[in-house]
C-alpha cells in the first residue's frame, strides 16, 4: 500500500505540472529567464521558486537551451502508467460510470485495480436506479444535455400516488444520493403561478423530451438559502464521514479542540425536509447548536425550525420504538 500512496502523491504532481508549463513556453518560443521563476511561483509550492529554476538554470536537468529553449520536439504529454490503467478500469466497472458514455477503448487487456462485488455498503439501500437499463442511460444524458445547455425538458413520471403527471421543467442539476443509490433531478416547474423547485427521481421517468426552448436569463427565481450551525464530535471517523456527506454543500468547518468541530452548512430551504433527516443519520455524533446560542436573528429563526422539526421526528421514533 505505501508504494500506491507514493505513486498517488508523487508521480506527475506539481512539480511535474510546473516543468511541463515551463517547457511549453519554451517550445512556443517565448520563455524568457524570469520567466522561469515567475511560473515555478505562480504553480507550484513555496520552495518550488528554488529548487525548479535552479535545476533547469544549471543544467542539472538538460531541458532547456542557453536561449531559454528545449530540445523536446514533441508536444508534451503524460503516458498512463499501469497502475493508473488498471485504476481506470475499475472506474469503468461502476455502473453508474456508463451513464456519462465513457469510452474504455485501450483498456480493454487490463485487469482492474479492484471489482465492485469486494466492497460492501451497509448502509445503502438495495432498491437503487437501474443504472444498466438502456432506456435510463439515454434519458440520464438527455438531461445532462439540457443542464448544460440550459434547456426545457417535458418529463413523464409517475407521481407518490402512482399516478401519471406529465410536465414542462427547467432543469438544474443532477443529484446523487449515496445513501439511496439513486440520482435525482433538480428542477424549476415551468407553469403558470409555480416558481418552487421541484425534484424528480429519475428512476420514475417514464418519458422524457428535450425542448427547443431555453431559458430566458430571468426565468429563475430565487431560492431561499438557509443556514444550519452543527457541533460535530469526531469519533469513530465522524469528521471525515460527514465532510463526505455532505461534500456537495456549501460548508464552513470551525475546529475547536483536537475532538470537536463547528460545522456551517448552507443549503436551499426546498431541502430542509431532507437536510433533518441527513442530520438525525449521524446519531449523537452531530448535534444542533441551540437556537438562542446564535447572534443573528435571521439563523436564529432557521435554527429554530430544524431544532422543532428534530424534536418532532426523535418524538415520532420514541413512540415507534415503544410501540414495538
Amino acid at each position: 500500500m505505501a508504494n500506491k500512496d507514493i505513486f498517488f502523491n508523487e508521480i506527475y504532481g506539481t512539480y511535474y505540472r510546473v516543468v511541463e508549463e515551463i517547457l511549453r513556453t519554451a517550445q512556443a518560443g517565448t520563455l524568457k529567464v524570469n520567466e522561469i521563476n515567475t511560473i515555478a511561483e505562480k504553480h507550484g509550492f513555496r520552495e518550488s521558486n528554488i529548487y525548479i529554476p535552479n535545476n533547469l538554470k544549471e543544467k542539472k536537468w538538460r531541458l532547456l537551451t542557453d536561449d531559454m529553449k528545449t530540445p523536446l520536439q514533441k508536444p508534451i504529454s503524460f503516458p498512463l502508467t499501469l497502475l493508473e490503467k488498471r485504476w481506470l478500469k475499475a472506474l469503468l466497472l461502476d455502473p453508474r460510470i456508463r451513464l456519462f458514455d465513457v469510452d474504455d477503448e485501450g483498456l480493454e487487456n487490463i485487469e482492474p485495480l479492484f471489482y465492485p462485488e469486494q466492497f460492501v455498503y451497509f448502509d445503502q439501500y438495495t432498491d437503487g436506479d437501474p443504472f444498466d437499463d438502456k432506456d435510463y442511460q439515454q434519458r440520464f444524458r438527455l438531461l445532462l444535455k439540457a443542464c448544460e445547455e440550459k434547456r426545457l425538458v417535458e418529463l413523464e413520471f409517475k407521481n407518490n400516488r402512482g399516478g401519471e403527471e406529465k410536465h414542462v421543467y427547467l432543469p438544474l442539476q443532477l443529484e446523487y444520493s449515496a445513501k439511496d443509490d439513486k440520482f435525482r433531478l433538480r428542477a424549476q416547474k415551468q407553469e403558470a403561478g409555480e416558481c418552487g423547485i421541484s425534484m424528480v427521481n429519475l428512476g420514475r421517468l417514464s418519458g422524457c423530451v428535450l425542448l427547443e426552448q431555453s431559458a430566458a436569463e430571468d426565468v429563475l427565481c430565487c431560492q431561499e438559502r438557509c443556514t444550519l450551525e452543527l457541533m460535530l464530535t469526531d469519533e469513530r471517523n465522524a469528521l471525515e464521514r460527514v465532510l463526505l456527506h455532505f461534500s456537495g454543500m456549501e460548508k464552513r468547518t470551525q475546529k475547536l479542540d483536537d475532538s470537536h468541530y463547528r460545522l456551517q452548512l448552507t443549503y436551499n430551504k426546498s431541502d430542509a425536509m431532507e437536510m433533518v433527516i441527513r442530520v438525525l443519520s449521524f446519531g449523537p455524533l452531530l448535534k444542533l447548536v441551540r437556537p438562542e446560542e446564535l447572534e443573528d436573528s435571521r439563523l436564529q429563526e432557521q435554527q429554530l425550525w430544524f431544532w422543532r422539526e428534530l424534536q418532532r421526528r426523535l418524538q415520532k421514533q420514541t413512540e415507534l420504538l415503544s410501540a414495538d
